[in-house]
């Protein structure tokens, strides 16, 4: 199918799964994770213009289905999410989760998409924007601690934006690092798996944790971390999930999404809540500082964030609309009298 014209207006574009992938392919992985960072780093630039709110978490014993909602005042987005570690037992993905993009104006949807593969793109691409600000000069070796669906993503993006050229990786699951290890073959970067956390961080300028267990967990030590590393700190993503030893908190500069999302869900749940953070906004405004020093601890403490799913679907339309990468979905009634909307029920008999 071709785009839709302006007699389609009750068309919404879909991209579904088999689309994105291709739309993926069609851009390239690493192209594309530059683009998404482009994206966010533009939006998170913006922050100021944003309605913003932690996340409308429901919460259960098997895991979290979350809403996630922001506008900038002429768009507005939200994605549906969900995260149940058990789920892979069963065959399933612990995360799934879908888009949507409306005009604020009439209040129509422009967009709906698969958003499963989509946040992986921009979970790792949000990532290495901020690895770029935050990690010491030069940073080219990462331990990727946690190596499952998110893995692969994260170890590219690091490598397209901020220049990695080695990962070195562990899970408890050696099928896990198995699987990360051959999926990185031929990608361009040195891929070394190792037997523990504590190898895998043997020379890493960078250390992303991305466990799923749903507890209060300790992947990281305090003396594990030496000086000069770059934390990114993305498997604590809920109330009761956390990564890193508490006293490693005490010795970072932390730097945050949105803090009232953060220090109910990022591993800074662990701290006072008047611990003291700084917004990564702030650092890309030029509002605060990053690094300080060649020795400090920074640690990028990800939950994620609305408007990181915002940029990924405003990318998303951008990118489709010289594509047939999405079908029209006819999600709303269009009569042709807007009063009239038993009428056109009547005249589908």
């Amino acid at each position: 199918m071709t785009n839709l014209t302006p007699s389609d207006k009750a068309l919404v574009p879909f991209v579904s799964v088999d689309n994105m992938m291709k739309l993926i392919h069609h851009i390239g992985i690493e192209p594309m994770l530059i683009g998404l960072g482009e994206y966010i780093e533009a939006d998170f630039k913006r922050w100021e213009l944003f309605d913003k709110t932690p996340r409308v978490a429901s919460h259960s014993e098997q895991g979290v289905i979350e809403l996630m909602p922001t506008s900038d005042g002429e768009v507005y987005g939200f994605k549906y999410v969900n995260g149940h570690p058990s789920n892979t037992a069963d065959g399933l993905q612990t995360v799934t989760a879908f888009g949507l993009l409306a005009n604020v104006a009439n209040g129509y949807p422009v967009l709906l998409s698969e958003m499963t593969m989509l946040t992986a793109l921009r979970t790792a691409a949000t990532s290495a924007v901020v690895a770029r600000l935050l990690a010491p000069k030069g940073a080219h070796v990462m331990a990727m601690i946690g190596n499952g669906a998110q893995s692969e993503f994260q170890t590219l993006a690091m490598k397209a934006i901020v220049g990695i050229d080695e990962v070195r990786l562990y899970d408890i699951d050696k099928d896990a690092t198995a699987k990360c290890a051959a999926n990185l073959q031929g990608l361009g970067i040195k891929v070394v798996p190792c037997d523990t956390a504590e190898e895998a961080m043997l020379g890493a300028q960078i250390v992303t944790t991305c466990t799923a267990d749903k507890q209060y967990a300790t992947i990281l030590t305090d003396n594990m971390v030496g000086s000069g590393i770059h934390i990114n700190a993305i498997g604590g993503d809920c109330p009761g999930k956390t990564e890193l030893a508490p006293a490693i908190l005490h010795r970072a500069g932390i730097f945050v999404e949105y803090p009232e999302q953060t220090r109910i869900e990022g591993e800074i749940q662990q701290l006072e809540p008047d611990h003291p953070v700084t917004e990564i906004w702030q650092v890309l405004t030029g509002q605060a500082q990053g690094r300080t020093d060649d020795k400090q601890i920074t640690l990028f403490d990800s939950v994620g964030f609305a408007i990181e799913d915002f940029s990924a679907l405003r990318y998303v339309r951008d990118q489709i609309k010289a594509t047939d990468l999405f079908d029209p979905l006819d999600l709303l009634a269009d009569p042709e009298d807007p009063r009239d909307l038993f009428g056109m029920l009547q005249r589908a008999k």
